[in-house]
């Protein structure tokens, strides 16, 4: 059992989970299982009486908790779990499962704004292979619709690098396939992004936690760092024959 352990499913609000001895853990409505707080979503009934996704904890009302995963949110709304939790105060639909995947992609990508804000994020395959002899790069970004030649190069030179620096370690750089070249364009404020890097920096990890929790949700599981966060559809071939002139 984890410290701080509750077997209430439900919260008081913002200022319960402030507390200094607010709980490490919750109980999931749709699986009945004690989970970290870090691998849950949390949820509230909107003013309209619908239920509401509060990924950043924090809006008022009591609050209900579910495994951060779409496989548990599809078993809360078999269940009814939140007509249940709420006592039939809020109603929730299918909706909330594209609702989700959609705010978590969008915080992933304003992650990715902030780290090339702070002038972490290089474009370009050439720039990309250069800094990756260089050994500082944390993530390796491709669009999920660059062409597979592109992707394979520059994943096996980062490999090789990582193998000829430190044989015996596991790899080190992780790589992100899931979005496609247009969000990726909007995310960094230039167009026909297909490949880039992202230095060792906070607003990198902060990116790479981001895409992790993209996945947990997505999947069930946190990955590794072989393309981390799995594609939500399957991608367009808009970028398939084109080039990266950065």
């Amino acid at each position: 059992m984890l410290a701080h352990e509750v077997q209430d499913e439900m919260d008081e609000g913002p200022r319960s989970l402030a507390a200094a001895r607010a709980p490490l853990s919750r109980l999931c409505l749709a699986t009945r299982r004690v989970l970290p707080v870090g691998d849950m979503l949390r949820f509230v009934v909107g003013p309209d009486g619908t239920i509401v996704p509060d990924l950043a904890r924090k809006l008022p009302g009591r609050g209900a908790w579910i495994g951060a995963t779409r496989a548990d949110l599809e078993t809360a709304l078999k269940k009814k779990a939140f007509a249940r939790a709420f006592k039939g105060k809020g109603t929730a639909g299918p909706e909330l499962i594209p609702l989700i995947d959609d705010l978590l992609a969008r915080d992933a990508l304003g992650a990715l704004s902030l780290a090339n804000k702070a002038g972490r994020v290089v474009t370009g395959a050439v720039k990309v292979q250069s800094h990756l002899s260089n050994g500082d790069v944390g993530v390796l970004l491709h669009a999920s619709d660059a062409r597979p030649d592109g992707v394979r190069k520059l994943n096996g030179f980062a490999r090789q690098v990582e193998a000829a620096r430190l044989p015996q370690v596991e790899p080190q750089v992780a790589i992100i396939d899931c979005f496609p070249g247009a969000e990726l364009d909007l995310a960094l404020g230039r167009s026909n992004v297909v490949h880039a890097a992202l230095l060792a920096h906070p607003t990198s990890a902060g990116f790479l936690a981001r895409c992790r929790k993209l996945e947990r949700w997505r999947t069930g599981t946190p990955g590794g760092v072989e393309g981390i966060c799995s594609p939500a559809t399957t991608p367009t071939d808009s970028r398939m024959q084109g080039t990266d002139t950065e």
